[in-house]
């Protein structure tokens, strides 16, 4: 009967032990780098149908073009300097809502298919996840789209001051997957209408934003 030394058999099980961890090592980082560049293709896809749902929403909500008059009233005094400018709440609340309704229901629609991913990125390589065809990838998006609207007063030239009104539109996506969630938030901001005042404008005025945003008056160029 041939003898086994006490010690091979115990190098082999260190052997055997070091090669089972550094296999799993390998596993382990193999799945975070895949996970992290499918997170992050995921991610430029979803900013890009976002971009696209949020326009598409701006342009149908606003086809017919919005008049300064229509969201701002400028009352003066006998002098014809400005006394107050007041926004009209119906009609910047209507805005709002219907464009982040129209926004949620576009990402809904256009996340249902999932993102387009190169089979590159399933390697964990950043440097070859542009290359191969393309497999779909199926996410699960989470969006919450607020609308609200904000303006600025800039000084157009002597007694003038232009007033611009904008529409911030902010998604928050939210893309859940097996491994991990990312969450980002995509700006939009968008010009509605413009004015020049002509008169003095209430310092209140130049020092804020009608809408509580905080803008500040530009300097003069």
């Amino acid at each position: 009967m041939k003898y086994r030394r006490p010690k091979n058999k115990v190098r082999r099980r260190v052997l055997f032990a070091l090669a089972a961890v550094l296999f799993l090592s390998l596993v382990i980082a193999l799945h975070v780098n895949v996970t992290r560049v499918l997170m992050s293709v995921a991610e430029a896809s979803m900013r890009s149908i976002t971009t696209v749902a949020v326009n598409d929403a701006v342009y149908y909500t606003l086809s017919d073009r919005v008049r300064y008059e229509e969201l701002v009233t400028v009352s003066r005094d006998g002098e014809g300097n400005i006394t107050s400018i007041t926004s009209n709440s119906f009609q910047i609340n209507r805005i709002a809502r219907d464009t982040a309704y129209m926004s949620q229901e576009n990402l809904q629609k256009m996340s249902e298919g999932g993102v387009e991913v190169p089979l590159g990125a399933f390697t964990g390589i950043e440097a070859l996840a542009g290359f191969g065809p393309k497999l779909n990838l199926k996410i699960i998006p989470i969006s919450n789209v607020e609308c609200r609207f904000a303006s600025s007063f800039e000084a157009a030239g002597v007694n003038q001051t232009r007033h611009a009104i904008y529409l911030e539109i902010v998604a928050d996506i939210s893309i859940i997957m097996p491994a991990r969630t990312r969450n980002f938030a995509s700006r939009t901001e968008v010009l509605i209408c413009e004015s020049v005042l002509v008169g003095k404008v209430p310092e209140v005025y130049l020092q804020s934003d009608i809408f509580g945003n905080g803008y500040q008056l530009a300097p003069a160029p």
